[in-house]
């Protein structure tokens, strides 16, 4: 009888490429992978790996092994969520994927609330981007995920994995407030600091800032995508001049006059002063997606559960600031026309 937990490990190596890699990914040595991996092919009778230059590879055998693998897992997988459903309680580890702006505003009141239902549930966050999140879960290294869907970078469907919409926010062009391409702008009433005076918004197009230069996000990252796409499809190539993933670092650069960014609602926590937003039309939706063969397990539907209900109460935040702002440029239109 072949160990699945060997397979798993061969699985891994398929798709990670090296045995340093797969050992970092489960949390061992090196030597203790290659141990594993030896040992099934005595298991097996058959070779599965060889070596190749200062690496391996895996041989015909091993790939078809590690294909197959995928499906004997799916299979436990669908067995471990239906024992988890007769249980009482909810336990062992359970590891969410999320980008860094949910890391911050959402995550938390969910890992409370989900931390209070189900103590005994280990919960392990890891940071990541959303382009990577779906291999990820593929790869059994994530239950749950955020992921993201942009207008100009749809996301393709994936029959391993299942999503439902979570939140759909407003994509903003930030610029330094004497650039002159927005209006100040607040973030919703959840994050907003009691001195911040709420404006209305003015929507431009990105166009405005084709002559300026750019931050963006790393290349290879959606955000990345998303800012080459957005300005391609109104006719120019952005001018990048910094690269940042940390939305917080990039609204910095902006205000420091460094250049201008597309940033999203939930990246406006902690807006410094002097930078101008501008609406554009365009929306960045998040999904929480999970392998489908998991999504009957109850902590997932649980830790499912509780990201929604973070992301209601973000969203009655953001309208009640809405409602506010509105109110607040009547009263000021009205004492203009005074």
């Amino acid at each position: 009888m072949l160990d699945v937990r060997k397979m798993h490990l061969l699985r891994e190596l398929a798709r990670l490429g090296t045995i340093a890699a797969v050992a970092q990914a489960q949390f061992c040595t090196p030597s203790a992978v290659s141990q594993q991996l030896s040992a099934l092919e005595r298991e097996t009778g058959v070779q599965l790996i060889r070596r190749s230059g200062r690496g391996v590879e895996l041989t015909a055998a091993g790939l078809d092994l590690a294909d197959r693998t995928g499906g004997v897992l799916a299979l436990l997988e669908e067995a471990a969520a239906a024992l988890a459903a007769s249980g009482a309680e909810l336990a062992g580890e359970f590891r969410i994927g999320a980008f860094q702006t949910a890391v911050r505003t959402l995550l938390p009141a969910a890992l409370v609330a989900l931390g209070a239902e189900h103590p005994r549930l280990e919960l392990r966050v890891t940071e990541i981007d959303p382009a990577q999140a779906p291999q990820e879960l593929r790869a059994g290294a994530l239950d749950i995920a955020l992921v993201h869907e942009y207008d100009y970078v749809p996301a393709a469907p994936d029959p391993l994995l299942r999503t439902e919409p979570l939140l759909e926010e407003t994509i903003f062009l930030a610029s330094a407030a004497a650039a002159g391409t927005g209006t100040a702008w607040v973030q919703p009433a959840s994050v907003q600091p009691a001195s911040v005076q709420p404006v209305l918004v003015q929507p431009v197009s990105v166009q405005v800032a084709s002559d300026l230069p750019w931050i963006a996000a790393s290349p290879g990252t959606l955000c990345h995508v998303m800012t080459v796409r957005m300005c391609q499809a109104a006719g120019f190539t952005p001018r990048i001049r910094h690269y940042a993933d940390d939305f917080a670092a990039v609204l910095t650069l902006v205000a420091a006059g460094q250049g201008v960014a597309l940033v999203p609602e939930l990246a406006l926590a902690d807006l410094p002063d002097g930078v101008a937003l501008s609406a554009l039309p365009a929306r960045r939706r998040t999904l929480v997606a999970c392998r489908t063969t998991a999504a009957a397990h109850p902590a997932v539907r649980a830790c499912a559960a509780a990201i929604q209900a973070a992301a209601d109460g973000y969203r009655g935040g953001a309208a009640i600031q809405r409602r506010s702002t509105a109110r607040s440029a009547a009263l000021h239109a009205v004492e203009v026309s005074r």
